[in-house]
């Protein structure tokens, strides 16, 4: 598959390493010429990060190109994502240019243009849509998907499942709004920020700390509706509006009004975001938002929520069949910042985690799915875990286990997990001995025959 990015820009950067990342090959153009530079930092960025989300390795990298003419970057695209600035009339001239190329379809990352504005003249409107992502696009999963009355349904049955291989949550959004849904949400809370930074109610650290240590976790994981249907109690969301809504009538805010953007209320706000960020570079910023959100959205993968089980779905599409053979190949993926210690390095009990999920790759090659347990009754306990430690690892490092059965007879099978560091480097290697449990008598019993024949033939493949 091949994407167009037009627009090498902080969104565009980002589409370039979502598609790159999940096996596309991307053609850019963007006539910046520091377009590769730039896309290049995102790149090194989305790279470390990307692949910490999963448990799995992510495909094979794609093809990177740059194009001076953007007719070469669109031939034999699959998918085109114009990102270039939002102005409507460079917008018009862009998505012409791309139609007179190639007839493949086109999302837009506005932000607050509508399809339907989009379209105006194009030669096709019909394959236009709104794909409205967030930065960093290679991280957060939401795509605002949005048609117009002209829009060809396939187009967006396309874009959806496009869009949903590449491991984000396309939106359908049902109707044509300015700003669509998400970013009308953001300019109401920004504008009754600036207004209290003008009126030198709160600072920009007072604001953004009101967000991040309180309700902005709360809307990570249930959103604005569900978060307050929880408010009401157990009378509900009627209840909650109740008691709360006529407190909508009060002069709280001023979300109707826009604070002017003097130069003094600029200066004031961009002296208190500077001393706000202390001496840390954009991409020192850009790497901790990264580590923080791989951390909460492996937070909620865990618990199969919001954004969490988007990622777990994409996951589970990734996740290749363990192959036959005496080794057999049960891990292959990259170590996740929040399994590091203040040194980045990864804490010995993960070195455990690793050596669980690798015998949990042998388990579904035998048929016998951990997944599985409550249906049947039956599943393996760990009774005995020895590891030697041979080499550190840290964050954002790829490595693989290989994992051989042992031994094999009656009710025990016993691994042997080598760790390996994409360079060849032997990090760990452990052994692990598991008896087979009927969980209806809680004592060891003998596997069913399909899964004694299975662990036979692992023990005598070559």
């Amino acid at each position: 598959m091949k994407a167009a990015v037009i627009g090498g820009g902080v969104i565009g950067g980002g589409w370039a390493a979502r598609f790159l990342l999940n096996g596309w090959e991307v053609a850019v153009h963007d006539p910046d010429p520091e377009a590769a530079r730039k896309i290049g930092a995102v790149l090194d960025g989305a790279r470390r990060a990307l692949p910490m989300l999963y448990d799995v390795a992510l495909p094979p990298e794609g093809a990177l190109t740059f194009h001076e003419r953007l007719e070469d970057a669109v031939a034999g695209a699959d998918w085109v994502q114009e990102s270039v600035p939002e102005r409507l009339d460079l917008k018009h001239r862009v998505l012409a240019a791309v139609q007179h190329a190639t007839d493949a379809p086109i999302g837009s990352s506005t932000s607050g243009f509508t399809p339907t504005e989009l379209s105006e003249g194009a030669p096709d409107p019909s394959r236009i849509v709104v794909a409205h992502p967030f930065n960093p696009v290679y991280l957060l999963p939401l795509v605002e998907l949005v048609g117009h009355a002209g829009t060809d349904p396939s187009a967006l049955d396309d874009a959806e499942a496009k869009l949903r291989g590449v491991g984000m949550y396309p939106l359908r959004v049902r109707a044509e709004l300015p700003a669509h849904i998400a970013d009308r949400f953001l300019e109401a809370v920004w504008r009754e920020a600036l207004w209290m930074v003008r009126d030198g109610q709160a600072t920009t650290s007072e604001i953004d700390e009101a967000i991040r240590m309180g309700f902005g976790l709360r809307w990570a994981q249930m959103g604005l509706f569900e978060t307050y249907r929880i408010a009401g109690g157990e009378a509900g969301m009627a209840h909650f509006i109740g008691q709360f809504g006529p407190a909508l009538a009060w002069p709280w805010t001023k979300l109707t009004d826009v604070p002017d953007l003097t130069p003094d209320l600029i200066e004031t706000i961009a002296v208190q975001s500077d001393a706000q960020s202390g001496d840390r570079t954009i991409r020192e910023l850009e790497r901790e938002r990264d580590d923080n959100l791989v951390g909460i959205l492996r937070g909620l993968k865990a618990r199969g929520r919001a954004a969490g089980a988007v990622i777990a779905a994409h996951e589970a599409a990734l996740m290749p069949p363990v192959p036959a053979g005496r080794v057999l190949r049960t891990q292959d993926r990259t170590v996740p910042v929040d399994w590091t210690d203040y040194n980045g390095h990864m804490n010995e009990g993960r070195y455990g985690q690793v050596m669980s999920d690798a015998s949990e790759g042998v388990l579904r090659a035998i048929g016998t799915p951990p997944e599985e347990t409550d249906a049947t009754g039956l599943t393996w306990f760990t009774v005995e875990t020895r590891i030697s430690y041979r080499h550190e690892t840290h964050a954002g490092e790829r490595f693989t286990v290989d994992t051989r059965v042992v031994e094999g007879g009656g009710k025990k099978l016993r691994l042997a997990h080598e760790m390996t560091r994409a360079d060849g480097t032997l990090l760990a290697e452990g052994e692990q001995l598991l008896l087979h449990v009927d969980l209806a008598t809680r004592r060891s019993a003998p596997p069913p025959d399909h899964v004694a024949r299975a662990i036979a033939d692992l023990l005598e493949a070559p």
